[in-house]
């Protein structure tokens, strides 16, 4: 796995009224400093791809529909650099994945359904100096296929 990212496995507490889950505690330990929490809705096929951070540190969870989520080391001094993490997160499957600084990050949702991101930055967002940095989603150095491969 990349150097520094890390996934927790999500339990859901059902009874006949429904479910409770916990998301994201404080004692995880995962965020280094609390900054955002941001929502985003995607649909059927799209890909938003790829992007990376200098400054902060992502965690990522879909609490509805499924993605394939794509991570690509991009940090010079990383013993991980240049390797490739592919995760399915989603309804099907509740985890929440750290992405760290330095990790570019993708994903393509699945199904036929739209997928909703809940992310939870370690800085606010902040327009004037954004910590965004874009690669294309078929960037020919990461070589990602996209395509759903039927078996």
């Amino acid at each position: 796995m990349i150097q520094g990212v890390e996934i927790k496995k999500l339990v859901r507490h059902s009874d006949d009224r429904g479910f409770f889950m916990e998301i994201l505690r404080d004692d995880d330990k995962l965020l280094k400093n609390f900054g955002q929490a941001s929502l985003s809705k995607s649909y059927p096929g799209v890909i938003k791809a790829f992007h990376y951070h200098k400054k902060q540190d992502d965690i990522w969870f879909f609490p509805a529909g499924n993605a394939q989520v794509v991570l690509y080391d991009v940090r010079e001094e990383s013993p991980t650099k240049g390797e490739t993490n592919v995760f399915y997160l989603g309804e099907d499957n509740p985890q929440i994945l750290l992405i760290p600084v330095g990790v570019a990050h993708g994903y393509r949702v699945l199904g036929s359904s739209p997928a909703i991101i809940v992310y939870f930055t370690s800085q606010s967002y902040d327009p004037a100096d954004p910590d965004e940095y874009r690669i294309p989603w078929d960037d020919s150095e990461i070589n990602f296929d996209w395509s759903t491969k039927n078996r």
